[in-house]
């Protein structure tokens, strides 16, 4: 008896491609740079964001050298195909999402768009905060991934290749959203010296704070 081979049809997949670095490395203008790719090429496109991101517009993607994209402004992103409408979400080819880190259903979202829906998915965001402990879920979908790429800024005090965002101010909180006013791209050498420095100087501001108050006790008049 002859043989029957049974062809079963296997549902196409897409992809999942990640963009990581400190900030100014242009992660969101090699996202958009991609986005604009892929709609040259014909392909239907979707832009999210999170809508903590306020910065620069509420309705764009903007990159600190002013490139902007129309996009969706999500609070989570498992909320964008009833959003869109379960239609229009069947036509789309490619999604991008900036600022990834502020999305706690990243995993997820990424998981199911590219593996279920057939989706390709561009995330572009930070991989370490100030501390450079991992940020949000970025890091979890690395392993998703098809392809990660690994951007460096220039440092703002020595122009070497900067790996690292360093704050500027005293807020200790891990989502402060700001732009040049409150980090700055550093590289490995900078980054240390000027954790140590900023250390090294609230121990002087908070011995001097001491002796102060010691020395308003002690000055203070006998009633």
């Amino acid at each position: 008896m002859g043989s029957f081979k049974h062809s079963v049809a296997i549902p196409t997949t897409g992809e999942v491609h990640v963009i990581v670095g400190p900030m100014f490395a242009g992660k969101t203008t090699a996202l958009l740079r991609r986005i604009k790719s892929e709609v040259d090429n014909g392909r239907n496109v979707a832009m999210l964001k999170s809508s903590k991101d306020t910065r620069y517009a509420i309705d764009s993607v903007v990159s600190h050298d002013g490139i902007k994209f129309p996009c969706w402004a999500l609070p989570d992103l498992m909320s964008f195909k009833e959003k869109f409408g379960h239609e229009a979400y069947q036509k789309l080819d490619v999604i991008g999402i900036d600022e990834a880190q502020f999305f706690e259903d990243l995993y997820d979202f990424c998981c199911n768009a590219a593996d279920n829906d057939g989706k390709t998915v561009i995330v572009a965001g930070l991989d370490g905060d100030y501390l450079r402990r991992s940020f949000g879920s970025v890091l979890h979908i690395i392993p998703l991934a098809d392809s990660v790429t690994k951007l460096t800024a220039r440092c703002e005090l020595c122009g070497k290749r900067a790996f690292f965002t360093l704050r500027k101010t005293e807020q200790k909180e891990t989502e402060l959203i700001g732009g040049a006013d409150v980090y700055m791209p550093v590289c490995r050498n900078h980054y240390v010296n000027s954790q140590v420095i900023t250390e090294s100087a609230k121990s002087v501001f908070e011995s001097h704070k001491v002796n102060r108050d010691s020395l308003l006790v002690e000055a203070a008049p006998v009633v």
